[in-house]
């Protein structure tokens, strides 16, 4: 895998521009912050977060793929001012769970997500060389 920086562009933080990656893809759809029996276990953004993040993993572990083989990940989120807010939570359970690895990202604000109580969404591919 190798992140694609233009020369001369600021370095984003959080996520890369572009990554270039060959090898096996694996293609998680769409994931939020309800448990194993797809039942919430909190209301709070940032729990959902993890959640939602954890979900990401075990479906990414099936395919023998971990946080370091991701290379895209596509946020739709139903608050942003929370999530600006509450970026250092954020990123503390981002580094937590996914480690060191800033894949290319987009981040939407939507009106609502399929579950009502959902406050996040993370759709990832991954790339196992």
């Amino acid at each position: 895998m190798r992140i694609l920086q233009p020369a001369g562009w600021p370095r984003p933080k959080g996520y890369s521009n572009g990554i270039e990656a060959s090898g096996r893809m694996v293609i998680v759809g769409g994931q939020i912050g309800w448990d194993e029996t797809e039942t919430f276990q909190s209301d709070d953004f940032v729990e959902q977060v993890r959640q939602t993040l954890k979900n990401t993993l075990a479906v990414l572990a099936e395919a023998g793929a971990g946080p370091e083989h991701v290379v895209r990940m596509t946020w739709y989120i139903t608050d942003r001012d929370e999530y600006l807010a509450r970026g250092r939570e954020i990123g503390a359970v981002y580094r937590e769970l996914m480690g060191k690895n800033f894949p290319a990202m987009a981040m939407v604000q939507v009106v609502a997500l399929m579950e009502s109580r959902a406050k996040v969404e993370i759709e990832t591919t991954a790339v196992i060389p």
